[in-house]
């Protein structure tokens, strides 16, 4: 287990969507976060107060989380001083990244010596199943987007916390880093090898109640050139009985990608239902979720309104306001 609280480690990033897994502990366990500790240079803030090591550990803060996904999830050498200094505090360290620590000669040198432990997040645990396609009990819901980190995740989230609120019965799934350190349990899926990734979302979803729902964490895009293939092993190996179509409407193109523009919602909603109806042919798209984070609120709900318009679906930003319109609009599946 991963000792609670942490220190959010945001490194060097560039910017707030570099340090999403540190926002992401910090927006849904908020008790479980002492502070955050920032390198020059550093252009996210999670609003939580600056620390030394030294303040942090006064703090009861145990381990030392590395908050940043950069691109190809590498431990910076910029970083090693701190996570150095961190082992030698005392402080564990957690880290998502594809990149192990216990890899890293120096660091795995210093946590035998000091006697502190190394958390990799992403080692799947279990030897997962080649998936066979069969029905499962239960139901299942899995957020699809139309790029990486627009709010699936947050979607997730949000209509387990609101449907557990209403009685139903709801399981939220972890897929990624982020979710996993939030609720300490789930499938790294894109550090399982490619032919087990439909199997282990399988696993992570087996047969359950007929009214219980599965909330599926979702990944990249079917429309991303780089991770489309974790977003098929979700949709296939899933099974969703629902989709939830996710939007972050400000951004000039694909995360990581400047030659690629986003899809519009109609073609996510097209293709992935499509592809989904190869698993399930029930299968149906029950609203769309917003991240507004970068509107003000008039701009947001007009936002709102015109998709939920056009398209037809409930339309909603479950983490600004509430998920309750998609929760209903599940409920009726």
């Amino acid at each position: 287990m991963i000792e609670t609280p942490y220190l959010l480690f945001l490194g060097d990033a560039p910017d707030g969507l570099a340090a999403k897994v540190a926002q992401g502990i910090k927006d849904w366990r908020p008790e479980n976060c002492v502070g955050q500790f920032r390198l020059e240079g550093c252009k996210a803030d999670l609003g939580l107060k600056d620390m030394t090591l030294a303040e942090a550990k006064a703090a009861g803060a145990k381990t030392l989380v590395i908050g940043v996904a950069n691109r190809g999830g590498k431990i910076s050498q910029t970083w090693k001083k701190v996570l150095v200094e961190a082992l030698e505090e005392g402080f564990d360290l957690a880290s998502g990244l594809h990149n192990l620590l216990r890899n890293e000669e120096d660091l795995a040198a210093v946590a035998k010596a000091t006697g502190q432990t190394l958390h990799d997040v992403r080692i799947p645990s279990v030897e997962y199943p080649i998936a066979n396609g069969e029905k499962r009990t239960g139901k299942r819901l899995l957020a699809v987007g139309t790029d990486c980190s627009v709010g699936k995740m947050y979607t997730a989230l949000a209509m387990d916390a609101c449907m557990r609120e209403k009685g139903m019965k709801s399981t939220f799934r972890a897929t990624g880093q982020t979710g996993i350190l939030i609720t300490g349990d789930g499938v790294p899926l894109d550090a399982v090898i490619a032919d087990f990734m439909a199997g282990s979302i399988e696993y992570l979803t087996p047969d359950n109640d007929p009214d219980h729902w599965d909330i599926i964490e979702g990944q990249g895009s079917l429309f991303h050139v780089s991770y489309s293939g974790v977003t098929l092993a979700l949709v296939h190996g899933g099974q969703p009985d629902a989709l939830v179509l996710c939007h972050e409407p400000t951004r000039a193109h694909m995360r990581g990608l400047p030659g690629y523009k986003l899809p519009t919602l109609e073609a996510v909603r097209d293709t992935a239902l499509q592809l989904a109806k190869v698993g399930n042919p029930d299968c149906k798209v029950v609203g769309v979720s917003i991240n507004t984070q970068h509107m003000g609120d008039e701009e947001a709900k007009a936002y709102c309104a015109e998709v939920e318009e056009s398209l037809g679906l409930p339309c909603v930003d479950p983490f600004r306001h509430g998920a309750d319109r998609l929760v209903e609009a599940l409920a009726a599946v």
